[in-house]
């Protein structure tokens, strides 16, 4: 499974998709600024659930705000619930 990234201006999404291009899985942010990124929303496909999907989208969008030198606020449950658990990924909270 290969995480995709998709951006528009203020907007943007880390996405796995099938063979036809069908998202399976997305977790939707917000730009608020040039330095930060509001994590709103995953969904998962019920044929993925329980398989580490979401999981694997919070570590690209992780991957990518380090690189880039950005912060992330998550306000999606599911985000958030997994920075509570992993410190390892805290050095990127707002």
């Amino acid at each position: 499974m290969q995480v995709l990234f998709e951006e528009e201006v203020s907007k943007g999404r880390a996405y796995i998709a099938d063979e036809a291009n069908v998202t399976l899985g997305e977790m939707t942010y917000s730009k608020a600024g040039e330095h930060l990124i509001i994590i709103d929303h995953t969904e998962i496909d019920e044929v993925l659930r329980g398989q580490g999907v979401g999981r694997k989208l919070l570590d690209a969008i992780v991957r990518k705000v380090r690189d880039e030198g950005k912060r992330i606020l998550p306000l999606c449950p599911y985000a958030k619930s997994v920075f509570d658990k992993d410190e390892s990924i805290r050095d990127v909270l707002q």
